[in-house]
């Protein structure tokens, strides 16, 4: 026993002597192995596991890293649905490969110009087809083939990956990590996509759902005859029918109503409920900090409410768009998350890049894709910042919803007439439920039913205001049982639970929630809506106090408890 303890200390001191050393020779090729720690596992591994305790004192100066990176050599089934276990792995993952690090492409190279999906030719179109049909006549251990890109969604959103230097899982959604992700999933998927046949200029069509033009589903996605055609999603939202974007159920709306509606929705989405960092990207994510759970407003809906729209409602999870899990493998899901891309872009765009992340552990934290070139790469989220650098743009289009500030639904000072009178005699018809208190503890209160609570604001809320702070209500300890979709709206200031739409200016905001994505997803949420445009417009920024009234739009809400309701400052 103690000739085994020598040993193992004379190998440790070799390891800890060399790693500089190591390191120095790797750098200056340009080419690593996946993580150094797994020679020292496999090292461990033979020498007995009485020995692992040295290991994990090897890795603590990088178990302090706070940089979010996947382990992919530590790969395991995950639960797509709570009933449902997948197996999304790579076929050899258990053994380290050499990767490359990001390099941008030629800035003198063509531009790849993303363009409207419903704009696009006939060759065009042709073009993508032929090479979307390589793409999935690929072999499975090729990782350009299709299922292994669809599987990249499944992998890094159901927790089937581990952090790096961590047995926690790694999941990118409801997380500041969820827009830079899927711009670099979509960007090697581009980049492969022309490849294929032989076209450096080729760019994924978008799917321009916020504009008039192109809020039903492109025509090419319909065709039976092309590859995009996809069997599971729900036929009756095909063309004619319109998107929408902050969709429960088939309401039947007039086309009119459901553009009005749905312009109304992305002013929300995009301009008043999103003027800081937080509440448009998600909350921060950060490793040996737990996971943060909480969506920025667009990822929340349009993103959920469309990946549900298109799902078949024939499949328990609305499959395949329905569910984290296998969303990719319908080829909409690219036009998709091409336009979640773009509208990342415009959000920047309209702040001037005043509210862009400059935190190093999200500037830092990074992933790992197969390039055209069947490289492997690791690209971190600061290589993706420009996208003039990545070599690609967006056509422009107009933004009508910039234009759809949506005003109350009757005047503000009837309406606080109203509210107080009911307060006053106690008649709360307004809702299933009044209650005085915005705290219900740790055990949460049921949202089997509509909920009205007077929400009391900071005394010293104008003196916030002048330092632009951004107010914010905060339904937090949400807790999401079994695995329906679930969806609540928020309005402030409510009267009338009849007259009820995005296009009213009472609207503050929804939880759109798509179960799923592993233990870790199944944590409490907190649901952050700014409003601070919204009292001025009702005329309630001066007030002591508002009413907030949570609409249960699903029946799955009755799975579905919250913690409390408060207002915070967010600066």
């Amino acid at each position: 026993m103690e000739q085994q303890k020598w040993i193992v200390t004379v190998v440790l001191a070799f390891i800890v002597a060399m790693l500089p050393f190591t390191f120095r020779i790797l750098e200056s090729h340009q080419v690593q192995h996946l993580y150094m720690g797994e020679l020292t596992n496999m090292i461990f591994g033979k020498l007995g596991g009485w020995a692992s305790s040295n290991h994990h004192d090897l890795s603590i100066d990088k178990a302090a890293s706070k940089v979010i990176g996947p382990n992919l050599t530590a790969c395991h089934p995950s639960y797509g649905r709570p009933d449902l276990l997948v197996y999304c792995c790579p076929a050899g993952f258990e053994t380290p490969g050499p990767f490359v690090d990001f390099q941008f492409p030629d800035p003198k190279s063509p531009l790849r110009v993303r363009r409207p999906a419903h704009l696009l030719d006939e060759n065009y179109i042709a073009k993508y087809n032929k090479a979307l049909s390589i793409m999935k006549s690929l072999p499975y251990d090729d990782p350009r083939n299709f299922v292994r890109q669809a599987n990249l969604h499944c992998l890094f959103c159901t927790g089937a990956y581990e952090q790096q230097n961590s047995d926690t899982p790694l999941n990118i959604h409801r997380t500041w990590l969820f827009f830079p992700w899927h711009r670099m999933m979509i960007y090697f998927h581009e980049r492969i996509i022309g490849s294929l046949v032989g076209d450096d200029t080729f760019a994924l069509p978008v799917w321009t759902w916020d504009i008039p033009e192109g809020m039903m589903i492109p025509d090419f996605y319909v065709n039976r005859s092309l590859t995009f055609f996809h069997s599971e999603r729900d036929f009756s939202h095909f063309p004619p029918q319109m998107a929408d974007l902050n969709y429960v159920s088939d309401r039947n709306l007039s086309p009119e109503d459901q553009l009005d509606t749905n312009l109304a929705f992305m002013y929300s989405q995009m301009v008043s409920g999103a003027r800081k960092t937080e509440l448009f990207m998600g909350c921060t994510y950060k490793a040996n900090e737990g996971y943060c759970n909480a969506p920025g407003t667009v990822e929340s809906a349009p993103h959920n409410t469309l990946h549900t729209w298109i799902g078949s409602n024939l499949n328990p999870g609305r499959e395949d768009m329905g569910k984290f899990y296998s969303a990719a493998k319908d080829p909409i899901f690219y036009a998709h998350h091409s336009n979640i891309d773009r509208l990342w872009e415009v959000w920047r765009e309209i702040h001037n890049h005043q509210l862009d992340i400059k935190d190093p552990d999200w500037l830092d934290s990074f992933c790992l894709f197969y390039d055209e070139n069947l490289k492997l790469v690791k690209i971190k989220v600061r290589d993706v910042l420009d996208i003039t650098k990545l070599g690609y743009s967006y056509e422009e289009v107009d933004r009508p919803w910039l234009e759809k500030r949506p005003s109350p639904s009757v005047p503000p000072k009837f309406a606080r007439q109203i509210l107080k009178l009911k307060e006053n005699e106690k008649q709360f018809q307004l809702s299933g439920n009044h209650v005085s208190s915005s705290d219900f503890g740790s055990q949460g209160r049921a949202l089997d039913t509509s909920l009205t609570i007077k929400v009391n604001r900071s005394k010293d809320h104008s003196i916030k205001r002048e330092k632009e702070e951004e107010e914010t209500i905060v339904v937090h300890g949400i807790e999401v049982k079994g695995d329906a979709y679930v969806k609540f709206d928020v309005y402030v200031n409510l009267i009338d639970e009849t007259i009820i739409s995005p296009k009213f200016r009472e609207f503050a905001g929804t939880f759109a929630h798509i179960p799923g994505g592993g233990e870790m997803m199944k944590r409490k949420i907190n649901l952050k809506l700014g409003v601070s445009e919204l009292l001025k417009d009702l005329e309630a920024d001066q007030d002591e106090s508002i009413w907030v009234t949570l609409l249960p739009r699903t029946t799955s809400c009755s799975n579905v408890t919250i913690e409390g309701i408060q207002i915070e400052y967010i600066k």
